[in-house]
Parts: structure tokens; C-alpha cells; sequence
């Protein structure tokens, strides 16, 4: 009862950090100055035109009006038409919404391979040069922006050595007919292995600058947590049974000491999935967050809050199966 009552609260903190959200961004976008309408009329639209486009998507009304109508149409799953696209949002955020999660995804898998491998190999050989050299590592990883990142790898990797792909998401030359937007997953699924390739290919490059600074952050803790787990007791005793350091640290001491990492992997996937906007943009991968910066140059107010609201919804349900999953992992949170 207590873990269904816990669930229950958090949904509606949940749901009430959502509507926060979505008042203060449906405030603050029409605040900003800009006319979204303007721009979608020519330079010899007359006054009729403008007054006959503000009635028909809403702005002829007061704001608390406007969010009104909205809200009452999102409860309804109805997220409003794009004003730049003329097409529901919540079939072009649906529709992009995929290809975001891929390469999220993929970015964290090679986060936490890059991250828990360097903090081993710093806590195999500890108070050493080779601990100085993982630190520094770590270190530079984490004070460059991922952004900043993918232009490295745009120019290693896509201009001096070109063997990635350094726009898109998938090669045109590939006639693939995909019945959903997961690619990768569909892919792998029908085992089709030169799209998973190209694919891969593809997303390769983006998801690494994403995962350098997660990774960075991946391998201080660990290492931090594996350094304070080898004096306890229990590593003692298997050491003194005769287990190898190898054993020692990959079965004794890093089951335990993994908890607060794990911890910290799915609260950074939701910053993860944020930092994604420029990431996409820089090698124009066909995500949400790419959609992210169109649907603010062009002032889509209804895009763009159908976007954040769903960014929103990411972060919070992320935090929620995160807290959830530390419950159930750690005995004394579950038997509290």
C-alpha cells in the first residue's frame, strides 16, 4: 500500500508539474514580442487577412481565453494545428518523437559503457598514474559542451577521416518501407542489417558527443563509490577467501556501489533528451529537438508548446520510473 500510495502522489505532483509548464509557457511565448500570423502572410495581405487568421487560430481572444480553448483541446488529445506546417501537432511531434528517443538511447548505452568502464580501470588501478590519467580524461569530457563536441567529430570524423555520416538519418539510396518511426528498432527487428548499419552510421556521431559529458559525470561517481565500497567489511573478507582484485571489484564491490549511479543515469537522460535541440540541429537529424528550434524561428506557438509539454512529460515520467526503480533495487527504501 505504501509503494501504490507513493506512486499515486508522485503522479500528481506529476500532473500538477505539468500544468505549471504548460501555463507559463502558453504566458511567456505570447509575450515575447513577434506576430506569428505576420508571418505567414504575404507582404500584401491586407487587414482582413490578418484579422480573419487571428480568429481562426485563436488570437482575437484574450490570453486566459486562449489557454482555455487550448488546455480544453489537450485534455482531449488535441494539441492544435501548426501554424508554419498547417499540420496537427500532435501528429508531427508523434512522428518525431522517435527518432529523439533512438538516438537518446543509444547516446545513454554508450554513456554508461564509456563511464563504467573508465571508473573499473581507475578503481582496478587507484592511487596510480593510471588513476591521474582517467581523472584528467574525465575531466576534460566534462568541461566541453556536447555541442562543442560534435563539431570535433564533424571535423575528425566526417572531414579529415570521413568514415560517418554527418547529416540525416538515413541514406536516401535505401528504399525501406517502415511501418512505424522507431528505424532502429524496426530494423533490428526485421533484421535488417545494412539499415541497421546506415543507421548506426548515422546516429553514431550525435549520440557520441551526447554521451562524452554524460560519461564524464558516469565515471567520477562510480569510481567515487567503488573507492568507498573496497574498505568495507564484506570486500575484505573476499579478499582474504583468496578472490583476484578483478573479482573483488566487478562482483563484490560494484553492486553496491553502482545504486547511486544508476540513480544518476536517469536523471541525466532527461537533460539527455534536452540537449538533444542542438545536438540535432548541428547534424541535421530528423528529431524533435531539430523541430524544437524550426518551430521557434518561425514563431508556431502551437508547436511549440506542444514540444514542451511533451519534453515535460518526458522529464517527469523519466524521474518517476527512476524513483521507482531505486525503491525496488534498495531493501531499506523498500521496507521503510
Amino acid at each position: 500500500m505504501t509503494l501504490l500510495r507513493t506512486i499515486f502522489l508522485r503522479l500528481l505532483t506529476t500532473a500538477i508539474t505539468l500544468f505549471g509548464v504548460a501555463v507559463i509557457v502558453f504566458v511567456v511565448i505570447r509575450v515575447v514580442p513577434g506576430n506569428p500570423i505576420a508571418m505567414m502572410l504575404p507582404p500584401g495581405a491586407t487587414e482582413a487577412d490578418i484579422a480573419r487568421l487571428q480568429a481562426q487560430y485563436g488570437f482575437d481572444k484574450s490570453i486566459f481565453d486562449q489557454f482555455l480553448i487550448w488546455l480544453s483541446g489537450v485534455l482531449q488529445g488535441d494539441f492544435g494545428t501548426s501554424i508554419s506546417l498547417r499540420q496537427p501537432v500532435s501528429q508531427l511531434v508523434l512522428n518525431r518523437l522517435p527518432a529523439t528517443l533512438e538516438l537518446s538511447i543509444m547516446a545513454l548505452l554508450m554513456a554508461v559503457l564509456m563511464g563504467v568502464t573508465l571508473a573499473l580501470i581507475g578503481t582496478r588501478f587507484r592511487d596510480g598514474k593510471t588513476e591521474g590519467v582517467v581523472d584528467v580524461t574525465a575531466g576534460m569530457a566534462l568541461s566541453i559542451p556536447d555541442f562543442l563536441w560534435g563539431l570535433v567529430l564533424i571535423l575528425l570524423f566526417g572531414v579529415f577521416w570521413p568514415v560517418f555520416h554527418i547529416s540525416g538519418r538515413i541514406s536516401p539510396a535505401l528504399n525501406v518501407d517502415f511501418t512505424t518511426n522507431f528505424y532502429l528498432f524496426e530494423a533490428i527487428a526485421r533484421l535488417r542489417f545494412d539499415v541497421m548499419a546506415d543507421l548506426a552510421a548515422h546516429m553514431f556521431m550525435p549520440a557520441l558527443a551526447l554521451a562524452i559529458p554524460l560519461a564524464a559525470i558516469v565515471s567520477q561517481l562510480l569510481k567515487q563509490s567503488l573507492k568507498e565500497t573496497m574498505h568495507l567489511d564484506y570486500v575484505t573478507l573476499a579478499r582474504t577467501k583468496g578472490y583476484g582484485e578483478n573479482h573483488v571489484i566487478t562482483r563484490e564491490a560494484l553492486p553496491n556501489a553502482i545504486l547511486p549511479t544508476l540513480t544518476l543515469v536517469g536523471v541525466q537522460f532527461t537533460f539527455l533528451i534536452g540537449g538533444t535541440v542542438i545536438i540535432e540541429r548541428l547534424f541535421s537529424y530528423e528529431g524533435l529537438g531539430n523541430m524544437a528550434i524550426d518551430a521557434v524561428i518561425n514563431r508556431d506557438l502551437p508547436l511549440i508548446q506542444g514540444i514542451v509539454i511533451l519534453f515535460a512529460m518526458l522529464f517527469t515520467l523519466v524521474n518517476l520510473a527512476v524513483d521507482m526503480l531505486y525503491v525496488v533495487l534498495n531493501p531499506r527504501l523498500r521496507h521503510a
